[in-house]
């Protein structure tokens, strides 16, 4: 669908799938989708911050998870996004606090609760793995509760 102006919000679809071995390039396509989807939809006021936390999530996986696999899902929501990075790994994040201060790594989840409004970690039902998760609402903000 090309149009000069491009769709209107309501002509977005409202969630975005995708599952494949993530590599060095993959949070780059990875924001490019995400950004399109926040700006098409009204809330390119988050899109920055969206973006940050996604490339460290898939950052996560590409370090962390055998064959690094993942399963990325987009969810917009009136005023808000939340994205979530789902794996086969079922050992939980990493807070800053438990890594090493000098260390190249450990600093993702600090990042993610610095740009995110709200994020967590839900583990698999069999156990064989987790999705991580994050909210970014617009200027408008979400009154809902967390989830």
């Amino acid at each position: 669908m090309n149009h000069a102006t491009g769709p209107r919000a309501a002509d977005v679809e409202s969630q975005y799938h995708a599952e494949f071995a993530m590599g060095a390039h993959s949070a780059r396509h990875l924001r490019r989708v995400l950004r399109l989807y926040l700006v098409r939809s009204g809330l390119s006021d988050v899109a920055d911050a969206a973006e940050l936390a996604l490339t460290e999530l898939v950052a996560n996986v590409v370090r962390h998870v055998p064959g690094r696999r993942g399963r990325v899902c987009f969810l917009l929501r009136p005023g808000a996004v939340r994205v979530e990075v789902a794996d086969g790994c079922p050992a939980p994040p990493v807070p800053a606090e438990a890594a090493d201060a000098l260390g190249e790594g450990g600093r993702g989840l600090l990042i993610l609760a610095a740009v995110a409004d709200r994020w967590g970690v839900t583990p698999c039902v069999d156990g064989r793995g987790k999705t991580v998760w994050f909210k970014c609402a617009g200027q408008a903000g979400e009154s809902s509760p967390r989830s």
